[in-house]
């Protein structure tokens, strides 16, 4: 059943005031600008997931909406979101629609918003529920999966940090008071080392109070485009790791457009609302560019051929999809296999970095403690 966004009467639930009668007719994108402020409170994706997963399963039941949030209440006394689901029960108790309810308490993002919606006007809110909640189950591995990748490397890299800084300041220093009463000229690596020591004391606080303001500096100017630009242009170049990622986001478009599809969005509200809930610059570009192509007269795969970070499988797939109006399943089955190559290239860099990352730490360490032995061989076998 497809149903046309504008022709739902967004303040029409019963409980409306004079207000939100007034605001009826204004068009979808006013409405969506007045809506931007919905995740400010904080709802985790794994709450969310445990909340559609558990409306959809007494829905199924065939209890409704009202029995449900009153059996939810009880359970949820001791909850820290208890005020959250309090609300929704009480908007309904007053006439309002589920979707209304939810967005009256400001903790649900636009196209869960409208998916409800639409789920209620067509009678297919079980249906609904359980897309959202898949979709905020895969958002979750996906999540877990980045976090993965990147917390064994991080990791390693702050433990070698660590040490090289901690052999630099104290091991290496130990050593050349030993050196002072050697005669002889010490080896060139030796020398290097002790240098790199010398500097070091000399200049941690310096580096140190730079690398404090450059972090105050990126956080004050992290949401401003031209850094997001600058970063995101070079993340993507990051040999494997740009790549990672630049599937990570294909997957989560895939994962969105197929929820918003199946829910019956419009494909130029589903790329609006993608703007606002992909979390990467590129994409957020790309989303706008491709909405001003859809309402020129383009067609989605056309406009995608601009963006070298939509893979060919994609436009061939997307093109198929608008020939015989399945987007809904294509960019389901695409978010399944962008999903599960995620996994598999998480689980060679995982393979990879470990033995690299130790190989690399080996190397420092075992460089300085040459460095600081071969004096004492040479002094050995001078003596002998």
């Amino acid at each position: 059943m497809n149903i046309d966004l504008k022709n739902i009467d967004i303040s029409s639930t019963p409980g409306s005031n004079d207000q939100d009668d007034k605001e009826s007719g204004k068009d979808l994108s006013a409405l969506f600008n007045t809506q931007i402020t919905f995740t400010k409170k904080k709802f985790s994706d794994e709450k969310k997931e445990e909340f559609y997963s558990e409306i959809g399963m007494l829905l199924s039941s065939g209890l409704d909406i009202r029995t449900i949030f009153h059996l939810m209440l009880e359970e949820k006394k001791d909850d820290k979101h208890f005020k959250f689901y309090n609300s929704i029960y009480d908007d309904l108790v007053e006439g309002y629609y589920l979707s209304e309810a939810l967005k009256r308490t400001n903790y649900i993002t636009p196209h869960e918003y409208y998916s409800v919606k639409i789920g209620e006007e067509s009678g297919q809110l079980n249906s609904v529920l359980k897309d959202l909640n898949d979709y905020f189950t895969r958002r979750i591995k996906q999540k877990r999966q980045l976090v993965s990748t990147f917390s064994y490397p991080v990791m390693i890299i702050v433990t070698a940090v660590v040490v090289i800084t901690f052999m630099l300041n104290y091991i290496v220093p130990m050593f050349e008071d030993v050196f002072k009463r050697f005669s002889g000229e010490l080896p060139a690596i030796t020398r290097y080392i002790l240098s790199a020591s010398q500097f070091f004391k000399s200049y941690i606080l310096l580096f140190l109070s730079v690398l404090l303001i450059l972090s105050g500096f990126m956080y004050a100017v992290r949401k401003t485009d031209r850094f997001r630009h600058l970063t995101s242009s070079l993340v993507l170049k990051i040999p494997m790791f740009g790549a990672l990622i630049n599937k990570i986001y294909l997957a989560r478009f895939c994962q969105s457009m197929s929820l918003m599809s199946s829910a019956r969005i419009p494909l130029i509200t589903a790329l609006e609302l993608m703007e606002k809930i992909i979390g990467f610059y590129p994409f957020e570009k790309a989303m706008i560019m491709l909405e001003d192509d859809l309402m020129n007269g383009k067609t989605l795969h056309e406009s995608m051929q601009k963006f070298s970070f939509f893979d060919m499988k994609l436009i061939s797939l997307t093109k198929v999809g608008e020939e015989v109006n399945r987007l809904a399943d294509i960019y389901s089955k695409l978010s399944q296999q962008y999903s599960e190559e995620v996994q598999h290239r998480v689980g060679i860099l995982n393979s990879m970095m470990e033995p690299i990352l130790i190989i690399i730490i080996g190397l420092f360490v075992a460089v300085i403690l040459i460095s600081m032995y071969l004096p004492m061989f040479q002094m050995g076998n001078n003596f002998f």
